[in-house]
């Protein structure tokens, strides 16, 4: 479901119309992060993992962590994270271990097939952010403005939901 759209005319009494298109936008670019990934690899003729396997791939990297790490880390939510390492544990794309402490942990790592994906993905963000650069449609500066912007908006819904609890 869209925030804003072309039906809500006004932003609801008291709410701010910049806030409101804040809220839209972010979900739009995110949206649009995952079909952009999601053509590249169709491109590629990599089809057998989709755009937030892929993501999940390249946030994780080098590291070895466990899906309650990706979790509070507040990359990923819910019950997707688990269903998405599995399928790429069973897919070749991540190694997987029940920690000799904790049994009911299990860490994943990346493996050559995994590091692949995640390289892809950095070629990609790679080549737009020198497309973006070479066009002027932003700068670094400019991305360091607007993604101090947005922590500070992560940090307040983090302080909300905390205030909930």
């Amino acid at each position: 479901m869209t925030l804003h759209t072309p039906l809500m005319e006004a932003p609801p009494k008291g709410v701010p119309a910049g806030y409101i298109e804040t809220l839209a936008m972010l979900e739009r670019l995110h949206r649009l992060l995952l079909d952009v990934i999601k053509d590249e690899f169709e491109r590629l003729g990599i089809l057998e993992i989709n755009s937030v396997q892929a993501l999940l791939l390249f946030n994780i990297a080098e590291n070895e962590v466990t899906a309650g790490e990706l979790k509070s880390r507040g990359y990923y939510q819910g019950s997707n994270v688990s269903y998405n390492l599995k399928k790429l544990v069973e897919l070749g794309y991540m190694h997987h271990q029940r920690s000799d402490i904790d049994r009911r942990s299990v860490r994943v790592r990346l493996t050559e097939k995994g590091l692949y994906v995640r390289a892809t993905m950095a070629d990609l963000f790679a080549r737009h952010s020198d497309i973006l650069g070479r066009r002027s449609v932003v700068d670094g500066a400019q991305l360091d403005t607007i993604n101090g912007s947005l922590k500070r908006m992560e940090r307040f819904w983090t302080e909300q939901i905390r205030y909930i609890y």
